[in-house]
């Protein structure tokens, strides 16, 4: 009987085979596995460098743009630091023009009081002697006209009229003169007492020239209320006397409330003003026509310039010559209390 041979089992060369390859397997899908995460880094890395490299190109771009900014900034730097010396030297130039035109006004402000003292004090101290050369000359003229010969009469009429002409004018010119050195009163009231008074004072010359004149309701105004019925009565008494004779004469005084300061107006339809005089006509004793046509001193206007400038307004002409003429004047508007 054979003896009995051993059961057969595992074969430990075949385990270890296997257990290798198994772990050789892992090993290459590690591997594999490995790769692919290489492979998705190198990509990603590529897309970082491709990013980069467009980024890198953006910004040289944008540094070459800044260093055009910088240069264009450089040069309009140069061109501000320019224009500022010049606007220094200009607004030096303008200060020194200013302060020479502002000593050149108190020059002339102080060069005008002097003078208008002086017109003031001519025209006062003159007053009396010639009344009493006008009233010698006027009894001389009474007396003796028609005792001598006709030559003579006439050189007494030049010498009575010239006497009279001369008390107009300084008489004129001393109203002139102390509208500048009296102060004004100005308050609040209503134009219509003044216009009403320099009516009132017209109304003679107004009926016997058969005038028509009407008005605006008139507004409260600030303004010396003396002074402003002067204004209404010199441009009134103007505009009665310049009047055509071959119409029916008419005046209207209006007022414009809309615009600040208060707008106003007397406008006739007289024998008007030429354009190129319509500045003239305020210059004192300027005259547009001879006295035999039209008598006067040439002072009203100038008196009611120099008026309305001191209440702050002003006064100029429109006119057409032969179709009548309106003077416009402005006066303050009053502050209204809430």
């Amino acid at each position: 009987m054979n003896p009995a041979l051993p059961a057969p089992g595992p074969n430990p060369a075949s385990t270890d085979d296997s257990d290798y390859v198994k772990a050789i397997l892992n090993i290459l899908e590690d591997f594999s596995a490995e790769k692919a995460r290489l492979a998705d880094t190198q990509k990603a890395v590529l897309n970082i460098l491709e990013d980069f490299s467009a980024e890198k190109t953006r910004l040289e771009a944008t540094q070459k743009a800044i260093l055009n900014i910088l240069e264009d900034f450089d040069a309009e730097k140069s061109k501000v630091e320019q224009a500022n010396v010049e606007l220094r030297r200009e607004v030096a130039e303008r200060r020194q023009a200013e302060l020479a035109l502002m000593q050149k006004t108190v020059e002339l402000g102080r060069s005008n009081a002097e003078l208008e003292q002086f017109a003031y004090v001519a025209s006062h101290d003159l007053q009396e002697p010639l009344r009493m050369v006008s009233s010698y000359v006027q009894l001389f003229e009474k007396r003796y006209r028609g005792q001598v010969d006709e030559q003579a009469d006439k050189y007494i009429h030049y010498a009575v009229e010239g006497a009279r002409r001369m008390q107009l004018l300084i008489g004129g010119l001393l109203e002139y003169s102390r509208m500048g050195r009296q102060d004004i009163e100005p308050k609040e009231g209503s134009a219509e007492v003044p216009l009403e008074q320099a009516l009132s004072n017209l109304r003679a010359t107004i009926e016997e020239a058969g005038v028509e004149v009407t008005c605006d309701p008139m507004p409260s105004v600030i303004a010396d209320l003396a002074q402003l019925a002067q204004v209404f009565q010199n441009l009134i008494g103007n505009a009665v006397k310049f009047r055509r004779r071959d119409v029916p004469a008419k005046i209207h005084v209006a007022v414009d409330t809309s615009v600040s300061p208060y707008r106003f107006s007397v406008r006739d339809n007289g024998i008007g003003i030429a354009p190129e005089y319509a500045d003239r006509v305020f210059v004192i004793f300027q005259r547009l026509h001879t006295r035999a046509e039209y008598p006067g001193t040439g002072i009203g206007l100038s008196i009611c310039k120099k008026v309305l400038e001191r209440h702050g307004g002003r006064i100029w002409v429109e006119s057409t010559l032969g179709e009548g003429a309106t003077f416009h004047f402005t006066l303050p508007v009053p502050r209204r209390h809430p």
